[in-house]
């Protein structure tokens, strides 16, 4: 237990001083198996983490899925997604504030970022709320919040990795996303409902759309629900692994975005660049967390916590709402990729030997990071869209994100209380 504390406080002073996430971890975690063990056997650690992680079939999906966003984004499906959900409730007061949450939770299924998501909705919709007089604070929190619904509706990156550390299904944690997901944009939707019910000010009712209308802005989104259907639904049916999914998902986004002539040779060349810029970006930080799991792994943490689970073998819940508390108070110091590689190798045996359900697991953990990316001080999605909308303060933005950080706190309840909310649907799978 002790070198593992000292281990933690290193890798946290290596943060401190601004030494890349990716680099602490693996510093850490080389040095303490050198200290445990020996150098060579640190040493060919490194090479066997490098090697296997740069050739694991199954960490190809996060490159697909990377360029299966990239090809959507240019595609600006985006666009249409947000048209057709403010036909249907911008004529309502927060409806522009609600049709961004719902776009969000569209785009988030063919798109596993949260921050792409939030970046894209700032170009998208805040145009629109400025235009109707939605206050700042509304339309910058609605924004922040929604594109958190990129890593919790499938397909997410974030489960991707998840899945890898703990050799859970990747599928069944898509199919798990689902409920939650809806039950999320239900609720980030009610947020809004209440601040325009204390403010009608907020968020002032935009002009009603006729059906004709309505249906036409519909036939534009298509594209958007067969590519989910046909990734997911393969998945659910069992005709192809989530892997094979996120290539069948690359390849028609590719095909839209060419049919939509989104795509020049140019833009092609950018889109592969930053697909690969990103996914090395992953692969960096996920070898570092390697290396350091598999230092704690020698320690005698692992242990330590399995005996200190025993004691609590009558209220098991209690030690999972104290994981839950733990993680969203590191989120709100952390980057939520690093917490999840650093914290996932202790808690997650602890889970296991409580008897809950990895996948249920899964789903808390993509939860408490959205919470974590609207968190201040440092909530990535906060800085997203700080950073795209200039003129507002980010006083402004972490007020505006307040009521929809309590309203992702109330899911984190709700799953916690009905975990079948999350186990249903993957239980049916083939």
């Amino acid at each position: 237990m002790t070198e593992t504390l000292i281990g933690f406080a290193a890798f946290l002073l290596l943060a401190f001083l601004r030494v890349p996430m990716a680099f602490a971890m693996g510093i850490v975690g080389f040095t303490g198996v050198a200290y445990m063990l020996n150098f060579n056997v640190a040493a060919a650690m490194i090479a066997q983490v490098t090697y296997e992680t740069g050739l694991s079939y199954t960490l190809s999906v996060i490159p697909l899925f990377i360029l299966m966003g990239n090809f959507v984004v240019r595609a600006r499906m985006s666009d249409e997604l947000y048209r057709a959900a403010y036909m249907f409730i911008g004529h309502k007061r927060g409806g522009l504030a609600m049709a961004t949450v719902i776009a969000c939770a569209g785009f988030g299924a063919i798109c596993g970022s949260s921050i792409a998501t939030a970046a894209t909705f700032t170009k998208v919709s805040y145009p629109s709320m400025r235009k109707y007089g939605y206050s700042d604070v509304l339309a910058a929190g609605s924004i922040a919040a929604g594109g958190t619904l990129g890593i919790l509706i499938p397909p997410s990156v974030i489960m991707v990795i998840y899945g890898i550390m703990t050799e859970t299904s990747i599928g069944k944690l898509f199919i798990a996303g689902i409920i939650p997901g809806l039950v999320a944009t239900a609720l980030l939707c009610g947020a809004v409902m209440w601040i325009t019910w204390r403010d009608p000010k907020a968020g002032p009712p935009a002009e009603r759309h006729s059906w004709p209308e309505r249906i036409e802005a519909l036939q534009h989104v298509w594209p958007v629900i067969a590519l989910f259907v046909l990734v997911i639904g393969g998945i659910y049916v069992g005709a192809f692994t989530a892997t094979e999914g996120a290539g069948i998902g690359a390849g028609g986004a590719f095909l839209f975005a060419l049919f939509r002539r989104a795509l020049t040779w140019r833009v092609l060349r950018d889109v592969l660049v930053e697909s690969a810029r990103t996914t090395s970006m992953l692969f960096m930080i996920l070898i570092g967390a390697l290396l350091f799991a598999n230092f704690v792994n020698y320690t005698s943490m692992p242990a330590d916590l399995r005996s200190f689970v025993t004691l609590f073998q009558a209220t098991p819940v209690l030690v999972v709402i104290a994981i839950c508390f733990i993680y969203v108070v590191l989120g709100t110091a952390m980057e939520e990729l690093s917490m999840i590689l650093l914290t996932v190798p202790l808690f997650f045996p602890v889970i296991a030997a409580l008897g809950y359900s990895p996948i249920w697991f899964g789903i808390l953990i993509v939860i408490v990071v959205q919470i974590g990316l609207i968190s201040p001080p440092v909530g990535m999605n906060i800085f997203v869209v700080k950073n795209l909308l200039g003129h507002i303060s980010i006083g402004t933005v972490f007020r505006g994100v307040t009521p929809f950080t309590v309203a992702l706190v109330v899911l984190l309840a709700v799953i916690v209380a009905f975990p079948g909310l999350a186990t249903w649907l993957p239980s049916y799978m083939k």
